[in-house]
């Protein structure tokens, strides 16, 4: 099994709270980090899916009571929402005797009743970490590849071959659409659900376009926002918000979706290998959504994500908002040659604002060609949307390797646009005579032939001359 970045995070939260709960989708690797976490001190594992271990919490507070000096391990919590009232009697009972910090590691697949329970009884006790999937810094960069087509789940990507990787990501979905979701409340059905995931699939990384999925699915407005907002608090599917800081701007205000496992994305399209990956018009979203997923896990704590698009299509495919007041522009093409188009640059400089710094990290791809049908990739090598290195969110040598070609642009500067630099001299544009409009050239050819006499000067003298 290979190693978590997010279990340092855990043990520095367990060193700091009473309470950490870890959120993620199911079968991304939480209990496996968990039984890491707790194989160095005294703990106990309850799963409270098994009836026997929910037995054992019928009097919570006794049992609790009797393993105080241990790190009580508690698998799938949202099963028993009523446990947090008694958590926090726990908590600060421990806290009286000096037992503050590490007592318990809460696992939930961040249902909504977990997430809501844990910020109204231990509001102030307890931390949230996110375990996703595993990402490109843990698997190496020779395995990056076939991240992307299998997604970071570990049973897919660690499968024997891309067709079983595919029979476990299809019975995954299943398994999730059919008996996963209903147990943590919505009742929903299953099949008008994996339409709609199929949807976002399709459209991956495009805006949210709320009246055209509920024409497809045959439902109101109202019933999509809820079928989004579920996907998007299991950790399924990513909404992200356009950027802000300009309120008098023309700017794009529906949110960007991607479901945010790549492998999901290909299993829900049926594209199993490398091969039907690249020949379908999704390739670049999906790319783009794999780099995203990426450049966010790496990033520091506490980073606002963000994308930028105004009506006349200046366009940045994601702003981070770094702690401490960076700000990084990054655009993900995918090809062997990318490129920034003009709407980049107009947004980075005149839009974002002075402090913005952009990182651009590029590769060859091996098979040369773009991504086809997506909205900006041509067919064949043209290059298309969606291809940068996954990068950490720091510089370059700041303890990590940079992979590929890396070059940084720097802010333009922040003079107004056409007021000539210090020194300059602004030249002035030859103003041309306005031609008549053609109503009086009309009328005047009119009085010349009704008349017989010429209304120029110039011709009446050649006609005198003339005659």
């Amino acid at each position: 099994m290979l190693a978590r970045r997010q279990t340092r995070t855990v043990l520095a939260r367990l060193e700091q709270f009473p309470a950490v709960a870890l959120l993620g989708p199911r079968q991304s690797g939480k209990t496996t980090l968990a039984h890491g976490v707790a194989r160095g001190r005294p703990s106990i594992y309850l799963d409270l899916e098994a009836p026997a271990d929910r037995a054992k919490l019928s009097d919570a507070a006794l049992y609790l009571a009797g393993h105080a000096d241990k790190l009580v391990v508690l698998d799938e919590v949202q099963r028993a929402p009523e446990l947090f009232q008694t958590l926090r009697g726990v908590i600060d009972a421990g806290r009286r005797r000096g037992d503050g910090a590490g007592r318990f590691l809460l696992l939930g697949s961040a249902s909504m009743d977990l997430l809501r329970q844990s910020g109204e009884s231990l509001a102030g006790r307890i931390a949230h970490a996110e375990l996703a999937p595993f990402d490109a810094l843990e698997v190496g960069p020779d395995a990056r590849e076939r991240l992307w087509i299998r997604g970071g789940f570990p049973d897919s990507f660690l499968a024997a071959s891309d067709e079983a990787s595919a029979v476990w990501r299809a019975n995954f979905i299943r398994t999730y659409l059919e008996r996963d979701i209903p147990r943590l409340g919505p009742r929903i059905p299953a099949e008008t659900l994996r339409r709609f995931w199929t949807m976002l699939a399709h459209r991956q990384g495009a805006p949210l376009n709320a009246a055209e999925l509920a024409r497809g699915l045959a439902v109101d407005g109202k019933t999509v926002a809820r079928y989004l907002d579920l996907l998007v608090d299991l950790l399924l599917v990513r909404r992200l918000p356009p950027f802000r800081a300009s309120a008098g701007k023309r700017l794009v205000k529906s949110p960007r979706v991607y479901v945010r496992d790549s492998g999901v994305v290909h299993a829900l399209l049926r594209l199993d290998d490398r091969e039907a990956a690249l020949g379908h018009p999704v390739a670049g979203g999906s790319w783009e959504g794999f780099v995203l997923e990426n450049l966010l896990c790496a990033a520091p704590g506490r980073t606002e994500a963000s994308f930028y698009r105004t009506a006349a299509g200046a366009e940045i495919d994601l702003v981070l908002d770094l702690p401490g007041g960076a700000r990084w522009a990054v655009e993900i093409e995918r090809g062997l040659a990318p490129t920034l188009g003009k709407g980049f640059y107009r947004a980075r400089d005149r839009e974002t604002g002075s402090r913005i710094r952009r990182v651009f990290r590029r590769r060859a791809l091996p098979d040369g060609g773009g991504s086809r049908g997506h909205r900006r990739g041509g067919a064949g090598g043209a290059p298309g949307r969606g291809a940068v290195t996954p990068a950490p969110a720091g510089p370059a040598g700041a303890g990590r390797p940079a992979v590929g070609r890396v070059a940084t642009i720097t802010p333009a500067s922040s003079r107004p646009v056409g007021r000539p630099a210090a020194g300059g001299r602004r030249r002035g544009r030859r103003r041309r005579a306005t031609p008549a409009p053609p109503s009086r050239r009309n009328g005047r050819r009119a009085a010349c032939r009704s008349s017989g006499r010429c209304c120029r000067p110039s011709r009446r003298r050649s006609a005198a001359a003339s005659g």
